[in-house]
């Protein structure tokens, strides 16, 4: 039976309720009668890569009545040029790429900026639009609209409407290629833009629907994002199909029946998902990155902050595999590898906390006892290329896996979950970096073969993490912390090498925590309801309900989670993820 999984959670901004707007009409008016008063005013309206500037150009600035409209990116460089300063990050894999560490002023001709700074200086009177990816760079603006746009939005754009990439013609070049610059370059060169214009921004306009736009006052947006770091909340989670996919998130949260299947549901990547803000009768989605970049302080808490800067380093998923069928066996890379060949400075250590399992599911987890390294890798090379299948039986540990099993696969441990599991993934955060070692003879989705990456694997591979090992070290380290009346936590990982601690809680009534100053990710693993609240009322009651991930900021300090609704006088469960001191 479905359970009340709300998959669009909202934060309700206070005090604000009159500097949303909805629809190009209310856009249009609002801009104009800050421009009206003025000899002369430079709008510039700047944009995340993806944005529709056809639909500003013929939707919005034809009521503005300009003087002149400006296209930042005429100046940017060729399609050509942009290639050969990129190549170093772009490299040749389908999949990886080098982070960049570029600046958003190196992919413009400096002498055509130049020119177009003139023209818009020459211009006396009237209005001056500036607009596109980049365009504070021409103007900083007498009135400054930023125009965002989620990542997940721009996936399913380069999904089903052919969208390429920034300053390239590459519409038809497969999925992971496109999607491989926008993670290592785009993404990471556009937030450094942006995060000063968030700042001073007048307003934030949302063009996350097509011809549906909705814009807030950049002092609502700052208040709205200030109160999210002061409360609970959650950011949208949003499902994919995939090859390996099952049914049981379609069932449990009441997701299209027509899909084929839900693989992954991201329900706490903030580099992915949308925040969700609520001004009176406009919602507003933007980037839940957005958050992190402008109040990474209060959110993650001054350790934490300090050790990752604005990033947010845990990471919670779904991996469902009740009625699909195993994911790819796969590795990640240890820290000084990730670091060396792709310039991320941590890695993606991970645990899988199961939620159901199907009675003969397994989780495969480290080698056997006794497996020689290049025997398996000879015959994991054979079965790439087609020779004969992998014999995962004599190489790979076959783990059973039942509902509350956590299972740690700290990096360099080959790993993944069989068939017949619903797998709860918590990790840090660079999802990206999966060594596929062996795909089960799988195509993807898109009808190709799905990149493989056994040369990056076996430079990884932590062979001493056999039978034994793997038992003593990653299966259930199960450990009694604390208990009151009513409660009981347990310590359940992670590795020593992984930088996340979790911590289970079962109750029947209420539990008190404390962030002690790092930012808390939790899931109800158990029970249909739950209320957090604050024991001085710092904050309104946030009700959860089962599977859902929700965030508690540092800032938030103190707060407690009890039993709500059907769930009164029942046993509930959350697991607790946070940043090790």
């Amino acid at each position: 039976m479905p359970t009340t999984y709300n998959k669009f959670p909202e934060v309700h901004v206070q005090g604000y309720d009159h500097q949303a707007w909805q629809g190009w009409e209310s856009v249009q008016s609002v801009l104009n009668s800050r421009v009206s008063d003025s000899p002369k005013t430079v709008l510039t309206v700047d944009c995340y890569p993806g944005v529709n500037l056809d639909e500003l150009v013929t939707r919005l600035f034809p009521a503005l009545n300009a003087a002149l409209i400006v296209n930042i990116e005429n100046a940017r460089h060729d399609e050509l040029a942009l290639h050969d300063m990129l190549a170093r990050n772009l490299t040749d894999d389908r999949v990886f790429g080098v982070l960049s560490c570029h600046h958003l002023d190196e992919f413009f001709d400096q002498q055509k900026l130049h020119l177009l700074r003139q023209q818009i200086d020459a211009v006396t009177e009237g209005l001056v639009i500036v607009y596109g990816s980049g365009a504070a760079l021409a103007h900083p603006g007498d009135l400054l609209v930023y125009a965002d746009l989620p990542r997940w939005e721009i996936q399913q754009r380069m999904r089903h409407e052919s969208l390429g990439n920034w300053g390239a013609q590459n519409q038809d070049e497969d999925i992971l290629r496109r999607y491989k610059r926008a993670f290592f370059i785009e993404w990471r060169v556009f937030d450094r833009h942006k995060t000063p214009l968030l700042k001073r921004a007048d307003y934030l306009l949302d063009t996350t629907q097509d011809n549906t736009p909705a814009m807030v006052s950049g002092d609502a947006l700052r208040a709205g994002l200030q109160q999210t770091t002061l409360q609970p909340f959650r950011v949208a989670p949003f499902f994919d199909p995939g090859v390996w996919g099952g049914q049981w998130m379609k069932q449990q949260f009441d997701l299209d029946p027509s899909a084929p299947n839900y693989a992954w549901c991201f329900d706490c990547v903030p580099e992915e998902n949308s925040l969700l803000l609520r001004f009176g009768n406009v919602r507003i989605e933007i980037p839940s990155q957005d958050l992190v970049l402008m109040y990474p302080r209060p959110l993650l808490g001054e350790k934490v902050h300090a050790r990752f800067g604005a990033e947010f380093p845990i990471r919670f998923d779904f991996l469902d595999t009740i009625g699909g069928q195993n994911l790819s066996f796969q590795v990640h890379p240890v820290t000084e590898y990730i670091q060396q060949q792709f310039g991320m400075h941590y890695t993606q250590d991970e645990s899988y906390y199961i939620l159901e399992a199907e009675p003969d599911a397994v989780v495969y987890l480290g080698t056997k006892t006794g497996v020689e390294p290049q025997e398996m890798l000879d015959c994991l090379r054979a079965a790439g290329r087609g020779e004969k299948e992998f014999d995962d039986e004599r190489f790979v540990n076959q783990i059973p896996a039942h509902k509350h099993d956590h299972f740690l696969i700290p990096a360099g441990t080959v790993h993944c979950s069989g068939a017949g599991t619903m797998v709860l993934e918590i990790s840090a955060t660079p999802y990206i970096f999966t060594f596929k070692l062996w795909d089960w003879g799988r195509l993807g989705l898109d009808g190709l073969p799905r990149p493989v990456h056994l040369d990056h694997g076996q430079q990884v591979i932590d062979w001493q993490r056999d039978t034994q090992w793997v038992y003593d070290n990653l299966v259930n380290r199960i450990e009694p912390i604390a208990e009151g009346e009513g409660w009981h936590e347990e310590r359940t990982g992670m590795h020593e090498r992984e930088f996340i601690e979790t911590r289970r809680h079962w109750f029947t009534t209420p539990v008190t925590h404390h962030t002690h100053g790092g930012v808390n990710v939790l899931n109800l693993v158990e029970g249909a309801e739950a209320v957090v609240d604050s024991p001085d009322g710092a904050f309104a009651p946030f009700i959860v309900h089962y599977a859902e991930t929700f965030i508690i900021p540092a800032a938030v300090g103190e707060y407690r989670i009890s039993p709500s609704g059907e769930s009164i006088g029942q046993r509930l469960a959350t697991i607790k993820a946070w940043v090790r001191g």
